[in-house]
């Protein structure tokens, strides 16, 4: 299906020619508006949003503009490169997902530089970056975290850690500077804020990770041969190891709560919303039998998200 017929375009003031003298537009003008790009990349990037995650959605109607339009551009990128390394194409022909992820970073860094990609994600996700300050320093260690899905089975502690800095941490940084845009900054971001806060962002990007590779340590050992949690055997997951592995949650989330309630109005309420409800399958999660773990996934129902979300939301505001 085209884009044309998939999503409504909101269209923008077409710049015509400075009279019929057949010249190029004077004064540096573009021959269009650029803000229709940059809208049709907004939607895009909200669309595939809307098709892969139901629980970013539920928390993403809680920030407040420009905040949510910033949040599900880096959240596109990242399931995007996730499409790659996670889909068929990571699955059966490594090889060829990682020339995939190699040009997708390349067109990331180009656009982060430029200001423009043909990828319509990537374009969305670079207009954010440049506008609060994300660079390199965070870009890279993501993409090379998605590279090691494709290359690494299992990990010691040293990977791991490594691991979900890359996958998580600094995109709960990338996150933050969202929350932390503010004009007039050099830096695009209120850099003390930021360096108050960055800790409990790592630890909440962190938390939602690991809850992640427990809820899915069947299908990532099972469907991709990984094997996240250093010196556990998915086949073998015991209450113990289980146990342990939600008490390191459990600090996660207790660390991540320090900067939640620190966090500007436009974006608290929703941050809070979803840090409630991975609470709340963190505790299902101890709740379930390990052994049960291994057959089936453990999940937040749909009414329940929705009590959290009213719960939580008025208690943030009360």
């Amino acid at each position: 299906m085209s884009l044309r017929m998939s999503m409504p375009l909101r269209r923008t003031r077409r710049l015509s020619w400075p009279g019929r003298s057949g010249q190029p537009p004077v004064d540096g003008q573009d021959l269009y508006d650029e803000r229709l790009y940059d809208d049709v990349a907004r939607d895009a990037a909200a669309s595939v949003i809307r098709a892969y995650s139901s629980s970013f959605g539920l928390a993403s109607r809680l920030l407040q503009q420009p905040v949510r339009d910033r949040i599900t551009a880096v959240y596109a990128l990242v399931r995007l490169a996730d499409e790659v390394v996670d889909g068929r194409m990571g699955v059966s022909h490594p090889d060829r997902a990682a020339e995939v992820l190699d040009r997708l970073e390349l067109e990331t860094t180009d656009a982060l530089a430029q200001g423009y990609s043909s990828n319509l994600v990537v374009h969305a996700f670079a207009a954010t970056a440049r506008e609060c300050g994300i660079g390199a320093d965070l870009v890279t260690p993501f993409f090379a975290s998605m590279r090691t899905d494709l290359t690494v089975r299992e990990h010691d502690a040293e990977s791991f850690a490594r691991y979900v800095y890359g996958s998580a941490e600094v995109v709960g940084l990338m996150c933050l500077k969202a929350f932390l845009a503010t004009p007039g900054h050099d830096e695009g971001y209120d850099r003390d804020a930021y360096d108050r806060l960055a800790p409990g962002a790592q630890a909440l990007g962190a938390a939602f990770q690991k809850v992640n590779f427990l809820r899915d340590l069947a299908e990532d050992y099972r469907l991709r041969g990984r094997r996240y949690f250093p010196d556990v055997r998915p086949e073998q997951l015991t209450e113990a190891q289980k146990n342990l592995l939600l008490d390191d949650i459990d600090a996660d989330l207790a660390t991540a709560m320090t900067a939640v309630t620190l966090l500007p109005d436009s974006s608290r309420s929703a941050v809070a919303v979803a840090h409630a409800v991975f609470t709340d399958l963190a505790e299902r999660l101890r709740a379930t039998p390990a052994t049960e773990i291994l057959r089936q996934r453990v999940r937040v129902p749909g009414p329940v998200k929705a009590r959290i979300a009213v719960a939580t939301y008025l208690r943030d505001r009360s």
